[in-house]
């Protein structure tokens, strides 16, 4: 059942074969799945059992590039993101397309994740929540970073900005995408009443691991987009904080060069809501 025909739900995965069987039936929209170059078959099996589902088969990982594969294949205004182990609460796609409609000014509109069968909420939900950004005529505070699976977006501001960048592969790939939204004018809020399940894959990078692809995917943004003040920041934190940090560091070095190369900074406006975030005096 469509709940709303002005939404699309893309999903993007790799070798989680059983949460796509799992969690793509959930999803009350018209569905993209972009099959990150699986191994397990999860393509063909979602193909056999849901062929209402399109497909995109991808030969190899390209990480969150997929997902912008994936609203390039949608036709619909607004586009809701959602990984294999996650989909939006009945009426949350509804409801957030009517913010959206009714906001001209909001790029993304950020739901409020629920992990588990005992629903516990997620801990960025509450930095979210309490954003000092204010939000004046606007459906929810505004934020600065979001979580791709929590989030709906208009589909034009998406393209406009490029995406998601290829350079920040996953985890952590939200961060150049929201400030690239911001410098361009656009608003994203936390939306309290949209409601999103996330039970997490047990196929999962360990904790050491995440921890590096963080790290590389932080130091990148900061290098796409950020003051040097920032990039030096980040980095010296990083290399301080343990072996598996340090080895993000030495992952993100590929890519120095190319990030360099479409180096622009945003704003000082943007600058600022980053510093009130982060509660940096900038004196």
């Amino acid at each position: 059942m469509h709940e709303d025909e002005r939404v699309t739900v893309v999903v993007m995965s790799r070798d989680r074969r059983e949460e796509l069987l799992a969690s793509l039936p959930r999803h009350r929209a018209a569905v993209v799945l972009v099959d990150n170059g699986s191994s397990d078959g999860s393509a063909d099996a979602v193909g056999t059992s849901m062929p209402h589902v399109s497909i995109v088969r991808l030969g190899t990982d390209v990480g969150a590039l997929a997902r912008t594969i994936g609203v390039a294949r949608a036709r619909t205004p607004f586009v809701a993101f959602a990984d294999d182990d996650s989909w939006w609460s009945p009426g949350a796609l509804r409801a957030g397309a009517d913010l959206l409609d009714g906001h001209p000014r909001v790029a993304a509109v950020v739901g409020r994740v629920l992990v588990g069968p005992d629903e516990v909420e997620d801990p960025v939900v509450g930095s979210l929540r309490a954003s000092p950004l204010g939000g004046a005529g606007l459906p929810g505070p505004r934020v600065l970073g979001f979580m791709a699976c929590a989030t709906m977006l208009r589909r034009e501001a998406f393209l406009a900005v490029g995406g998601f960048d290829p350079l920040v592969r996953f985890p952590g790939e939200e961060e150049p995408l929201a400030l690239r939204l911001a410098a361009s004018g656009w608003a994203l809020v936390y939306a309290e009443g949209l409601v999103v399940h996330h039970y997490p894959s047990p196929h999962r990078a360990t904790p050491g691991a995440r921890a590096a692809q963080i790290a590389r995917s932080s130091l990148t943004s900061a290098l796409l987009l950020l003051p040097w003040r920032t990039v030096l920041a980040r980095a010296a934190g990083f290399a301080r904080a343990g072996s598996w940090e340090r080895r993000g560091l030495f992952d993100a070095l590929p890519t120095v060069v190319p990030a360099l190369r479409r180096r622009v900074v945003v704003p000082e406006s943007v600058r600022r809501d980053l510093d009130a975030i982060s509660g940096t005096d900038r004196g």
